[in-house]
């Protein structure tokens, strides 16, 4: 009984520790995909630093080639980083928007810082193309353009450093968060093979213990049959030999004083005969004539009678 009990709770603990073990797992993945879009988003903001950098740099590059050559060949750098900074701009402020308040305060100073630096190249550009050589190269050597761009590269530098620190301390939680998964992952999936394997053991022992039952309960019914066959057969035979005793007693009646019988009395007389024969008859439906009943034994009994 302790053992049908312990069967009976046991498998609804191990559905129960299959269910809990699912939910750990689901829990761990989705972790994990946060962990993962953590990581992406910082590749693309250091994505988005490189190419404001990088634009901001083009420009520069065209700038002074312009102003040096005066082929506006020089200017195509220019105009197409030109063109891109605004777009890598965006994608950095939507990226930063749900960052620390400084990294977005440093974003907002770069945007400004090179809005500033595209007015000073627009100024010298257009300078050039008027004419004023001179004027547009007194312009860069004010170092008004260096000074933005140092400016920038800096700001550029901490927004870097801030995401490279945000990156950091994603990877540690990453690395912290996948061994808290491997640890847990071990210990229900021991404890789960561990119920598994009682519950089976329970199981099988719960089978071989109602095999047992079913072989015993088969042995004492095959005893009981035998003896029920043994019992039977033993009064089939008293049954038969009495019927055959009385159908014979009312025969021999019947040829030896049949004629000084009265009538009524050799019809009670044949009615016991016919009477016997059926019972002999039903007896035979039944049961069948007994193993080992020869007719033998019945004239020897007829003889004793």
């Amino acid at each position: 009984m302790i053992r049908k009990a312990a069967l009976q709770v046991g498998a609804p603990a191990l559905l129960a520790f299959m269910a809990f073990n699912t939910y750990l797992a689901t829990h761990h993945l989705k972790q994990m995909q946060k962990i993962a879009a953590l990581t992406l988003e910082s590749s693309m903001i250091q994505a988005d630093i490189s190419g404001v950098l990088e634009d901001l740099t083009d420009m520069e590059t065209g700038q002074r080639g312009y102003l040096l050559t005066e082929d506006p060949s020089y200017l195509q750098p220019y105009n197409d980083a030109k063109g891109r900074i605004a777009n890598d701009f965006a994608g950095l402020r939507i990226r930063l928007a749900h960052h620390p308040e400084g990294e977005r305060s440093l974003e907002s100073q770069l945007e400004s810082l090179a809005t500033s630096k595209q007015a000073e190249m627009e100024r010298s550009i257009t300078l050039r193309q008027r004419g004023y050589r001179h004027r547009a190269f007194m312009l860069v050597d004010s170092n008004e353009g260096k000074e933005y761009m140092d400016r920038a590269r800096a700001l550029l530098s901490s927004i870097s450093a801030a995401e490279t620190s945000s990156f950091a301390r994603v990877d540690r939680e990453r690395n912290a968060i996948l061994h808290k998964v491997l640890v847990q992952t071990i210990l229900a999936n021991s404890c789960l093979l561990l119920l598994t394997a009682c519950v089976f053991g329970l199981i099988r022992y719960y089978e071989q213990v109602l095999e047992q039952e079913v072989a015993q309960s088969r042995q004492e019914l095959a005893m009981r049959n035998s003896q029920l066959d043994k019992l039977t057969s033993a009064l089939s035979t008293q049954a038969r030999l009495k019927t055959s005793a009385i159908e014979k007693s009312a025969r021999l009646l019947l040829q030896n004083y049949g004629g000084f019988l009265p009538l009524q009395g050799q019809k009670y007389a044949e009615q016991i005969e016919e009477a016997s024969a059926q019972m002999e008859q039903l007896r035979q439906d039944l049961v069948g004539s007994p193993p080992g009943f020869k007719t033998d034994e019945i004239v020897a009994y007829d003889s004793v009678a």
